[in-house]
């Protein structure tokens, strides 16, 4: 997702990406969803967040499979007895119409769009055992947050 008057970063010649842009800027990550939804041109959507450098593909393909084999709206991963928003598989046009009417009651927030669907949580033994490190759930927003935590000691 970009500003609206953010520079397109540059990927390597041939990588199929597609960009969206919020319409304004400082609304809120929901509203972003809804601009990335936009240009999604599949049923469902993997949506992770551009500070979130340690996603374990494994973990993301059994959120993939598990969106395929139940019948909900979203799927995302359990962290300490609740939902993660992020990462998380949704069904797009479902969770495009539901947080375009969240945003419409000044809701920004994307635990509020999972809330607002049926969602399959992945429990936490069955993705650790897929990523034993949780760095799938490893979010950078500080310069700090780059630093390995084994480093840290």
């Amino acid at each position: 997702m970009l500003s609206p008057d953010g520079e397109e970063p540059s990927f390597p010649p041939g990588t199929p990406v597609r960009t969206a842009r919020d319409a304004r800027e400082g609304q809120g990550p929901l509203a972003g969803l809804v601009a990335g939804l936009e240009v999604v041109v599949r049923d469902r959507a993997l949506v992770a967040a551009g500070d979130m450098p340690d996603l374990s593909p494994a973990v993301l393909r059994e959120m993939l499979a598990v969106a395929d084999d139940a019948a909900v709206d979203a799927v995302a991963l359990s962290d300490g007895g609740r939902a993660r928003p992020l990462p998380c598989v949704v069904t797009v046009a479902t969770a495009r119409s539901n947080a375009e009417a969240l945003l419409r009651t000044g809701e920004r927030s994307l635990r509020a769009l999972l809330d607002s669907m049926r969602v399959a949580v992945i429990d936490e033994a069955t993705w650790h055992r897929l990523d034993p490190t949780r760095r799938t759930l490893r979010d950078v927003d500080v310069p700090a947050d780059l630093l390995d935590p084994e480093d840290a000691r």
